[in-house]
This record gives C-alpha cells, structure tokens and sequence, in this order.
C-alpha cells in the first residue's frame, strides 16, 4: 500500500512543478499562437462537439454504470500456499521462503504470513491474499464469481461500492466451468442491489459492452469495448467463451460484463495476454452456461455431469480420410476404464462415435458436453463406427469424476512424445513407415513392464525424418491398431499399410500404447 501512496505522490509533487513553470512564464510575452487571415481576421474554432461517438455508439457509459456497479463487488480472500506453489530446490527437502520471509502474493499483490504450526506441532502453511470480482444475482446476498477466485479460500471479504465490507462463505464450486457462488453470512447489510443475467437478446459481434470489477486491487473500474467474437475455444471443455476486447486485467475475474441496457451477458473469465496485462482479448463465460450452473450450486452445492469411463480423441480429417470415411466428424475412443460405464457396455479402442442419442457428435468436446448432460443412471444410445460398420451401443451414464481426479489420471501416464524406454535390440526387418518393428514376445514385454492384455507390434527404432518420427513415435512404443485392425504382429501391420497405398489413401489410423495409455496418430503411407 504504501508504494502506491508513493507512486501517487511523487505524480502530484511532479504536477506541482509543471505548475511552478506555468506561473513563472506568466510575466513572459509570448509570439501570438493563432493563426491569421490575409486580411487580418481570426480564423474561429469549430463549434462542433469535441467528442463525437462513432455511429451507433452512445454518448456515455456513465448512466449504464450508475445502474449497474452497486451490484458489482470487490472479492478478498485470505488461503494457504498451495505446497505445488512453494519454491524448491530439486534434491533440497525444505523449502526456500520469499521475499522478506513472506510467499508470493495474490492479486493485490499483498504477502502472507509465515505460517507458524498446528496444534498438532505440524508445520502449517503460510497464507497469502488474492483479490476478484463479483456481482449480485440476488437481494439477499448470492455473488457470482469464479472459482479459481475463491478455490481453497479460508476467509473471504466482499467490499461493496461504499466500501462495506462483509463476512461471506463459498455456497458451491464447479471447476469445470470455472463458477462459484458466494453469500454474504447472516444476510447482513441486505437488502442487496443485484443484476441479471441476460440470455434471449444477446449483442451481435461489433456490439458495444461495457466491464466493470477491481482490477489490480483498485476496486469499481469500468471499462468499455465490443463483442470481438462467440464461441471461443480455449480449452475448456463445458465452455465455449465471449471474446471481448474491453480490458481485463488481474482482479478483473469474476466480475461482469454488461449490454448497453446493463444486463449481464457474460462472467469475466481470462485474457490472452504475452505479458500478462490486457492487450484487448478477453474471454468470458457466457450469461446462459453462468444462470444454469448458479441455479445449480444455490440449490445443491454441486454439478453432477454425466460419464461414460472413456479417453477420447478429435476424430479428425486426417483420420477419416486414412479410414476411407472422408467428411465424417466424430471422436475416437482411445482408452477405456476398467469396469466403467464403457467397459460394461461393450465399447471398445477405437470405436467411433458419431452420434448419442441421435444427435451428431462433432468433436471430442461435443461428445463430453453431450454426455455430461445426462444424470447418472440414464441410458445413452452412442452410434459407433467399428470395422467401418456403422453399430448402435448402450451405455448406462456414471457421474463424471472432478476435474481435478481427471487431471490426476491424465497426468498418470504420456501419450506419444514422451520419454522413450531404452533396451530394445535393433531390427533387421524392412522398416514400415520409417519404422522398424518387431513381435512383442515374453522377453520384451517384461522388459517395458506391459500388460498381459496388451497385443501388438513393438517399435524398435524410428526415422526421424519419417511423418512416424515427426509426429513422436519412438522405440518401446506398441502399435495395437491400424485403421481400426488389430495387429497382433509387424505383418499384420504392413498388410494394412500396403492395402491403404493399393487404395490411394494418404494415411494410415494408427493406435499407439504408451505408459497405460493408447492415442491415435493419422501416418503418412509416404513416410
């Protein structure tokens, strides 16, 4: 706080000197500024507005933001290092503090304590403040905000435009989606003002918006610009985002963006930013995935999504033509979890889903949503591709894991690209694809420690100026499938890669098992 204070003070003791300089040259007689005419005459100035608005623009934002930013508060909360967060040395067992013995702060850039012990005599961690945004859905006190805001929050302090400020406590998270709702305890202070969301006359590209939250710590800031863009993937799953080119910045999450009638059309949510201020792209949550799952949380604290116990893949264009199904949109099935919802129902590695329940499945993320829509226990009707037949499998739906044991699974284990595993002999077999291969026997398998149920062709070695090697094949991988084939030997395999050439395809679907893991790669048959 106080290098603010400073930074402000030697602003004001710099004006006074530019101040100084105006009032000692006011004893000077200066040459005359203005231009004449020939004649002598004073051209006059334009007696035009000096701000005009493009068309269609207003005059100002003010009225909106007066309406609208009582409901708009400023989000501090108090919680521990995540220990992932703390700085260590590699092969030291202790960890190095911060500056001044403190840790890194959040937002506001403030530091925590040092942490102390627990009753128990356990080191306890230190804390450190964050700060975001947030906005009133109701009078009695609901907040909407994000959660990466309020995650793991052991306090939270909401100040309010007259700088109240209250107690709140977290009503319900959802990860997937990045929402949270606070309340302000005990309905202290309320009746609150609030705003809505708006979700049937939503602005059009070029729209005018206007954003207001507490970016940097400095509470009420309005900004303002346009819709740059909907349908904005940045590699959320359930969310398809607003881009907004009105600035965002850190402490700007949470907080709202409006329509010129003040109505709430989206969450501010991230940027995109090379140095981590705003350069104009915004992204935020829009108003009908926000209202959905905040009705959600107030009524039951959670999100159950619907799950079917399987690792899927884009099925893209590359695949399709390498499998003679040019034009066809989908997502492969690349792992499946043991005694999951998938397993029970007969799907199978490989497999192409087309459709659920008879609506077409356009991406791997279109499969997730529409899966996630549906409770656990409801029956899910999926449209397969298998052998290039097209089949029909039912599957009972689970309730999908958090994001957070999801992303503990996906990190168990690499995909094509990760680290090699040394000790394979060398091949004399001609090489396929730039790759040369072998029968995976006893001595093999138990050197890479895999699975009795895994079958396939072992890859002793790679060319990597092969389409194979370009795209992180490398000795100790398995190809267990190719053009939705098994392989159960290097034979098989080249069987295949030579049909796809006699056929004219481009590539060939190769299904890869790495570390527990099989993805699916497209080959050049020319590699």
């Amino acid at each position: 706080m106080t290098s603010k204070k400073t930074g402000y003070l030697l602003g004001a003791v710099a004006g006074a000197g530019v101040m100084a300089a105006a009032v000692a040259g006011a004893g000077m007689q200066l040459p005359s500024a203005h231009a004449q005419l020939p004649n002598g005459g004073l051209i006059k100035a334009s007696t035009a507005p000096i701000f005009a608005p493009p068309p269609g623009a207003p005059m100002s934002f003010a009225d909106i933001f007066d309406r609208v930013s009582p409901a708009v508060v400023s989000i501090n909360v108090t919680s521990r290092v995540d220990t992932n967060a703390l700085r260590q040395i590699p092969g030291l067992p202790f960890v190095l503090p911060g500056p001044r013995g403190g840790t890194p702060g959040g937002e506001d850039g403030e530091d925590g304590d040092q942490g102390g012990r627990t009753e128990r005599g356990q080191p306890r961690l230190p804390t450190q403040q964050s700060s975001g945004s947030g906005f009133f859905i109701s009078a009695d006190g609901y907040i909407v905000t994000n959660n990466h805001v309020v995650e793991n929050a052991e306090s939270i302090k909401v100040v309010l435009k007259d700088e109240t400020e209250l107690d709140a406590e977290v009503v319900g998270r959802d990860e997937a989606t990045d929402l949270a709702v606070i309340k302000i305890k005990g309905g202290r202070g309320g009746p609150f003002p609030f705003v809505n969301f708006e979700n049937a006359g939503k602005p059009r590209v070029g729209d005018w918006v206007i954003t207001v939250g507490n970016p940097f710590g400095l509470g009420g800031t309005a900004t303002a610009g346009i819709v740059s863009a909907y349908g904005r993937d940045i590699g959320e799953t359930f969310v398809d985002y607003i881009q907004i080119d009105a600035p965002i910045n850190r402490g700007n999450s949470g907080g709202p963006t409006f329509d010129v009638y003040g109505r709430v059309i989206g969450v501010n949510t991230a940027i995109f930013s090379p140095s981590g201020g705003s350069v104009g792209i915004g992204f935020a949550i829009p108003s009908e995935v926000a209202e959905t799952v905040t009705k959600q949380l107030i009524s039951g604290g959670k999100i159950e999504r619907g799950y079917i116990g399987a690792t899927i893949q884009n099925f893209t264009t590359e695949m399709a033509e390498a499998q003679g199904m040019e034009n066809q949109k989908g997502a492969i099935v690349a792992d499946i979890s043991a005694g999951g919802p998938s397993a029970r129902a007969g799907v199978q590695v490989g497999d192409v889903v087309v459709a659920v329940n008879g609506v077409s499945v356009k991406s791997s993320s279109d499969l997730t949503r529409q899966v996630a829509r549906v409770r656990a226990g409801e029956n899910l009707r999926l449209d397969v591709i298998r052998d290039g037949k097209r089949r029909t499998v039912d599957v009972r739906s689970g309730v999908r894991p958090s994001e957070r044991e999801l992303a503990a699974n996906d990190n168990s284990g690499a995909g094509p690209g990760g680290r090699a595993v040394p000790g394979a002999p060398p091949s004399a077999r001609a090489p396929v694809l730039g790759m040369s291969l072998s029968p995976l026997d006893e001595p093999a398998r138990n050197r890479l420690n895999l699975p009795a149920e895994v079958r396939g062709a072992l890859v002793d070695n790679v060319d990597q100026s092969s389409d194979a090697g370009t795209k992180g094949l490398r000795r100790g991988d398995v190809i267990t499938l190719v053009n939705g084939r098994a392989v159960a030997a290097p034979a098989e395999f080249a069987a295949v890669v030579d049909a796809a050439k006699k056929a004219g395809r481009a590539s060939v679907l190769v299904g890869v098992y790495r570390n527990g893991r099989t993805a699916f790669l497209p080959i050049k048959v020319s590699g």
